[in-house]
């Protein structure tokens, strides 16, 4: 069957529009809620640490691929190969960036609100758990989601909440995770490392700020409890 040029491109107009399409949903979804009020209960904390995941992942990953793409960036999104490696990255950087952010301000919550080191590997357990469930249309992979999870309760197996609320260790995750997923090639990408890894690192130096300044650790602890409790 002989295909005409202006069905060729008709075609190809149309995968676009889609592509187009499905990457805005994404956006739609994983867009940050410019919130201003205090961090002073669970749910507000959850919350706090899925969005800021979610906007820092999906910064990063179309920034870094829009750098290093340049003007053929628009044009990748009619590879459906291409969009869907996006795709697969998008949900492991997320996956990253939520661990590094929810060890970071649960131990902000263990430090300065009094929450004991195991009820903070459990406030901690239940905000990756609600980011995961709330972004659960991308995450639709049950083997993935399993072994997210398992990473992460090994990561607060083996963590010093004291450290982690300095930052020492709290953004490890998504800097490997940016590198390693980005569906860039091989040969490109090893130049790009530090300058990747380091480009996330700065993005979350805004979202530690605005945690520091509107948390209230001893409320989220409080609250913690309480629920615990009932």
């Amino acid at each position: 069957m002989v295909v005409s040029e202006n069905a060729s491109s008709a075609a190809a107009g149309s995968f676009w529009h889609r592509a187009v399409a499905l990457v805005r949903q994404a956006a739609q979804r994983f867009r940050v809620r410019r919130e201003t009020g205090p961090i002073d209960t669970v749910d507000a904390l959850a919350r706090f640490a899925h969005t800021r995941a979610a906007f820092v992942a999906q910064k990063k990953l179309y920034g870094y691929l829009k750098a290093r793409m340049g003007t053929r960036y628009p044009s990748m999104f009619e590879d459906a190969v291409f969009v869907e490696s996006i795709n697969l990255a998008k949900r492991h950087v997320f996956a990253a960036c939520l661990s590094d952010i929810a060890v970071h301000s649960v131990a902000r919550v263990v430090a300065s609100g009094g929450l004991e080191e195991e009820a903070g590997r459990l406030l901690a357990l239940h905000c990756y758990d609600a980011g995961l469930d709330a972004n659960r249309d991308d995450l639709e992979d049950e083997a993935m989601l399993a072994a997210w999870r398992t990473a992460f309760s090994a990561r607060l197996a083996s963590a010093h909440w004291g450290n982690l609320a300095a930052g020492g260790d709290s953004f490890s995750e998504s800097p490997k995770a940016l590198y390693r997923w980005a569906p860039i090639d091989e040969t490109l990408k090893r130049y790009d490392r530090e300058i990747v890894e380091n480009s996330i690192r700065f993005a979350w130096a805004e979202v530690i700020r605005d945690f520091r300044k509107r948390a209230v650790p001893q409320a989220i602890a409080e609250d913690f409890r309480a629920a615990s409790s009932d």
